[in-house]
């Protein structure tokens, strides 16, 4: 209710609701009260399929009593829960304190699960069967959707399992990219470069720092303006893990390779983002799902 503007809205609802279940027991009395005109027999004249006669008989009482039943726990309920319009009823639930509470609940009980994982180095328990079968299931459920349950990605997601990585590998570096997530953006750069004939001559001289398929003009001509570029990348086209900006010499292309995606990423830019999993996963949790990260892409300790 705290997106409505006026207190007119709260009472609009609160009121609605309110009148809707008192109208119910009005109806109730109206019809058991009310005599409708009936022949001498308690029909009502109407006749259907020829001798189908309607009759005028009162309402069962365990129909009417448990109509009562249902209209007095609406009433009670309204009185205990958030029914009626913003009024949050005497017990004070909510459904956002309900799910802390279960949250609590599950933690509690899963603390036990990864107490013995507390003190352990990320390497170690990269190396810990247990521990790797509890960060699979939770890197199934959280990461699987971009990064693939191979965690080999696909185009626009990082792969986890080959050692390259745009902030940094370390299993600190990958916990606190777990922790807070990450937001990556290229800018577009093509205004920076020049014409459109210089966006492709650049887009050569970056295939030809990881040795792919290249024109070697324009790969030549394309060198001195990849300065717009190099203060992301690097003089030497490897990338600054700081800035999360990609290593062009590896061969890697995390958003497609060949010189018409080179071409797409200089003139339109990309953002990228990474949710954090802060609010999902408690810190017992990242440190066991960092360490299973860690170990697809080195040799965990055994």
């Amino acid at each position: 209710m705290s997106d409505f503007t006026s207190e007119f809205w709260h009472l609009y609802v609160g009121g609605l609701t309110l009148v809707s279940i008192i109208a119910c027991l009005v109806l109730l009395w109206i019809s058991g009260t009310t005599k409708a005109a009936t022949h001498g027999d308690n029909t009502t004249g109407h006749v259907w399929d020829g001798d189908l006669k309607e009759m005028n008989n009162p309402l069962p009482k365990w129909w009417v009593y448990l109509f009562v039943l249902t209209v007095v726990f609406a009433l009670v309920y309204g009185v205990l829960y958030p029914t009626f319009g913003k009024f949050q009823g005497v017990l004070g639930w909510t459904s956002q304190g309900q799910h802390a509470a279960e949250v609590a609940k599950v933690e509690k009980a899963i603390a036990p699960i990864y107490a013995k994982f507390q003190d352990m180095k990320p390497e170690a328990l990269a190396g810990d069967a247990t521990a790797m079968a509890i960060g699979e299931r939770l890197f199934m459920n959280n990461c699987a959707q971009c990064h693939g349950s191979d965690a080999r990605g696909a185009k626009g997601f990082p792969n986890l399992a080959d050692g390259d990585w745009l902030h940094g590998g370390s299993p600190d570096v990958i916990k606190t990219t777990l922790t807070n997530g990450r937001i990556g953006v290229m800018p577009p750069m093509a205004a920076a470069v020049g014409t459109a004939e210089d966006v492709r001559d650049v887009a050569n001289y970056v295939l030809s720092l990881s040795g792919s398929p290249h024109d070697a003009v324009r790969a030549s001509q394309g060198k001195g303006k990849f300065a717009a570029c190099a203060a992301c990348h690097g003089q030497d086209g490897k990338g600054t893990q700081a800035m999360g900006a990609p290593n062009l010499t590896d061969g890697i292309w995390l958003h497609g390779w060949g010189e018409d995606a080179i071409v797409r990423a200089v003139n339109n830019g990309f953002t990228n983002q990474m949710p954090a999993q802060a609010g999902k996963l408690n810190e017992s949790q990242i440190n066991v799902l960092a360490s299973y990260v860690w170990g697809m892409s080195n040799k965990p300790a055994k």
